[in-house]
């Protein structure tokens, strides 16, 4: 689960009358408003002399500082932090303290904000709402979030390709691609990967367990397709495939327009990948040859070039492939066919 933040706890307020810099947050301290207020500004004025960080106000520059003094130093691993509170979390990532506990499902945490935002799973509570749309959340960092979809900004800028993110940790998993850090590595197998959730998944092989993977393949050759079009008789075997479909058969929904040439997308991500072709972003970089791609696919299906693995075989003459699409290729081919219109 996602750390929470300190603004996560807040009570969400609601405001007759905004104001510019407004986000209905209440202070009961005036100083602590006027703090707050500058995070709403662009302007970063309060530069950390230690390093390159910028911050909006001297209270956050002064804290951010702390990290610099040792003060607040981890004794297992060295990392250290903000304050003496900051450091108490931390600790309970080498102990495996878990002092918070979930009173519907005993589901137990290391910090009582993650407990706060869990609970509202139980409750269906989304008291976070965005104004422009009226979407809720559970967590305001989420809303913060959402929120850069309707403003268009995207604060977090990698340094080696130019994409830009919402997120920050989009960004930190991104740069990974370039450095080519594969910080999470299999106690059994020894492979690594970049991310934790990655390496969660691998894990399941070695348990004997269904993969994520595995199960979605599965869906290919069962005949059922578990959903369901609540308009008409069409079921589909992706959820994806029913929100394309809800939009062109039914006008359900909302299109991702490109602003370069208003090609319409289903998906977000479609589009995102759609625009990056426009800029010539290619963030995918192949360890091997450092050939560049536009997403993850094309940079897999590359990669079989380096592999020299043929995973796929033609079943009449035993003939071996790289890519799936080269076998497709040869059954039009392959006079032991008899049809190809099942592939």
């Amino acid at each position: 689960m996602e750390a929470a933040t300190a603004d996560d706890m807040s009570e969400p307020q609601h405001n007759e009358n905004p104001e510019p810099y407004k986000c209905d947050k209440r202070f009961s301290v005036k100083d602590n408003l006027s703090v707050h207020i500058q995070t709403h500004t662009e302007q970063k004025s309060y530069s950390c002399p230690h390093c390159e960080k910028c911050y909006n106000n001297s209270k956050t520059l002064a804290i951010h500082i702390n990290i610099h003094s040792m003060k607040h130093k981890c004794s297992e691993c060295g990392k250290c932090f903000q304050g003496n509170s900051a450091l108490t979390r931390h600790r309970r990532i080498h102990s495996e303290e878990k002092p918070f506990e979930c009173s519907v499902c005993g589901k137990a945490f290391a910090d009582v904000s993650h407990l706060t935002a869990h609970s509202r799973i139980h409750s269906g509570e989304k008291p976070y709402k965005c104004s422009e749309c009226g979407k809720s959340f559970r967590r305001n960092s989420h809303l913060n979030e959402h929120r850069r979809i309707h403003s268009g900004k995207k604060p977090f800028q990698c340094s080696v390709c130019g994409k830009r993110f919402t997120q920050e940790r989009g960004l930190r998993s991104h740069s990974k691609l370039h450095s080519g850090v594969k910080p999470y590595k299999c106690s059994e197998c020894g492979k690594s990967f970049r991310e934790s959730s990655n390496l969660k998944e691998h894990r399941r092989i070695h348990l004997g367990k269904t993969t994520g993977n595995l199960m979605c393949h599965v869906r290919v050759h069962a005949a059922t397709k578990e959903v369901s079009c609540r308009h008409c008789s069409e079921s589909f075997r992706w959820r994806t495939q029913l929100k394309t479909h809800l939009l062109k058969s039914h006008n359900e929904g909302t299109w991702f327009t490109c602003h370069i040439c208003q090609k319409k997308f289903s998906l977000k991500r479609n589009l995102n990948e759609h625009i990056q072709r426009h800029e010539g972003v290619k963030p995918y970089v192949c360890d091997e040859c450092q050939k560049c791609s536009c997403t993850s696919y094309e940079l897999r299906r590359h990669q079989v070039v380096h592999s020299g693995a043929k995973k796929f075989c033609c079943g009449f003459r035993g003939k071996d492939f790289k890519r799936a699409q080269d076998v497709k290729r040869h059954y039009r081919r392959c006079p032991d066919v008899i049809e190809f219109d099942d592939l």
